[in-house]
């Protein structure tokens, strides 16, 4: 059916103008599905803090510093073991720390350091945030420090949770009422849900709904790589393909910029997500593919479409679907109701990419190649704005980075073949891992600059393994194939915002785990 139809593009055109038109209006709100998936990087946020005061402050005490405001201590603040030490209107005397704040008995003189007896409590009164970067943040919002800090570092596995259970939803769905059908609901939803997770009401709302923006995202991301892969010819394929990718990081850049103009949270939101309207506004104008209607049996249908793909593109007899399918009508009602009947066929599963050892070690490479790349792909992304600097300009930069990544990913598939270009761009990613462990973390700028390097050589790796692993099983079992890969990838961007946490135990800590990740391929591959 592959030869047959790539006959079609032969008559109409790999990439005329009626392609990049349809290309162009489609991946555009891939840039939206980046967006929402490093959007916790800066709404996320825990500012400094210390527990708020059971009255009103006069003195205010930090080392050898003294004020009547706590806002002018926070650029003294270094570390979370510091202490404020203020003084209230009626003359007592409290040590303000992050997670509680002690009473002093005595209340003869105010100074930093103090040895007497103190009564210690917990924060009943709140918490005073710094507000000098954001104004406010969900942290801020819903006090989700100390004993509910684990609450906000949730946000994000909790997404790319959603991130999976979307991705195996909507690409099942997409195959049984259409690739548009589900990228019109998708993209409604994706502004729908962004507007609403601004509006949230509490900390459990606010994760239900990123919940399912997630799922729609996900869901969205997954079938315009299969859309625009429908119709595109195989001389275009590749870069077309490809370059979904390159929209998603443009997504990253905007986060990155929306976050350095907006600093409150909410406010914040839905700027990112009105991004998605222009979309919404004309996606409605989109064509189903001829490849899906033809798998319906819809040929009438199939035909005007490819009417006006020749037509736009300028081509005065186009293929008739007739021809292609005069062979192919009879094997698809066989397969459908007769001759070779689909309750009789063979039914494959899990087990048969792992029929024999040679497939099984396939499998696992391809498996950990899928972990690693999505683990490395988010780790590399999620730390940047944690290596010193402009945080801003570090996930510029890191989403910068992706688009040359998948012109030299194409280039190199072209020239020296898929595994030729994966391997060395796999081991480059682990020894730059290693080797940001050497960097002293002084040395901010030649930190970003390494984990741009690392960025980049993941990024060629992980948007490589889309087109590797479908070349590297039988037609049989394929779909399986990419599937389970596609899992595997899931579980990679949700267990890296954990790794990303590392960052409290070592700053470099999670590229270490890709590092040690990407080593464990290497034995199978």
């Amino acid at each position: 059916m592959a030869a047959r139809w790539e006959r079609l593009f032969d008559s109409v055109g790999h990439f005329g103008r009626f392609q990049a038109c349809v290309y162009f209006a489609s991946v555009f709100q891939a840039i939206s599905c980046g967006i929402h998936y490093l959007a916790s990087v800066f709404m996320a946020v825990t500012p400094k803090f210390v527990c708020s005061v059971p009255g009103n402050v006069t003195s205010i005490l930090f080392s050898n510093s003294s004020s009547s405001r706590i806002e002018d201590i926070w650029t003294l603040w270094t570390s979370t073991k510091d202490y404020i030490v203020v003084q209230l209107e009626n003359g007592e005397i409290w040590e303000l720390d992050q997670c509680s704040r002690s009473k002093r008995e005595s209340n003869l003189y105010l100074a930093y350091e103090y040895s007497g007896n103190k009564s210690v409590f917990s924060c009943s009164d709140g918490y005073i945030y710094d507000q000098t970067k954001w104004k406010s943040t969900i942290v801020t919002e819903w006090d989700l420090v100390c004993h509910r800090e684990w609450l906000a570092k949730l946000t994000q596995p909790t997404f790319m949770l959603g991130v999976l259970f979307g991705a195996v939803i909507f690409g099942d769905m997409a195959d049984r009422v259409g690739r548009r059908y589900i990228m019109w609901f998708t993209s409604t939803g994706q502004f729908l849900f962004g507007i609403a997770v601004a509006f949230t009401f509490d900390y459990y709302s606010f994760v239900i709904i990123r919940f399912l923006l997630a799922m729609v995202s996900s869901g969205y991301l997954v079938v315009v790589f299969v859309y625009v892969t429908e119709y595109v010819g195989i001389k275009a394929r590749t870069w077309a393909s490809m370059h979904v990718h390159a929209f998603f990081a443009v997504g990253i850049m905007a986060v990155a910029l929306v976050g350095f103009l907006v600093r409150t949270w909410w406010i914040y939101q839905i700027f990112l997500s009105i991004t998605t309207l222009p979309f919404v506004l004309c996606c409605w104008l989109l064509p189903e593919t001829p490849f899906w209607l033809l798998s319906e049996g819809r040929y009438e249908e199939a035909q005007k479409v490819v009417n006006i793909m020749a037509r736009w593109n300028k081509v005065s007899t186009p293929c008739k679907i007739s021809e292609l399918c005069s062979v192919q009508q009879d094997d698809l009602v066989c397969y459908r109701t007769g001759g070779n009947d689909i309750s009789t066929a063979k039914k494959h599963s899990i087990l048969d990419l792992f029929y024999n050892w040679h497939i099984a070690r396939r499998t696992i490479t391809v498996w950990l190649i899928w972990f690693t790349g999505s683990l490395g792909y988010y780790v590399f992304s999620l730390s940047s704005v944690n290596l010193g600097g402009n945080e801003y300009l570090n996930l510029f930069l890191i989403g910068a980075v992706e688009l040359p990544a998948y012109v030299v990913a194409c280039i190199g598939m072209d020239k020296l073949g898929r595994r030729n270009t994966l391997t060395p761009f796999l081991i480059s990613s682990a020894v730059i891992s290693a080797l940001i462990m050497l960097i002293p973390q002084d040395f901010s700028i030649l930190s970003v600059l390494a984990n741009m390097a690392g960025k980049f050589a993941i990024g060629v790796a992980f948007g490589l393994i889309y087109l590797y692993t479908a070349e590297l099983y039988p037609t049989v079992v394929r779909s399986l194939a990419v599937g389970s890969g596609s899992m595997m990838c899931r579980v990679g961007s949700i267990v890296a915002p954990f790794c990303v946490y590392l960052t409290s135990v070592w700053i470099f800590m999670p590229q270490v785990r890709v590092c040690f990740d990407s080593q464990k391929i290497y034995p199978f591959y």
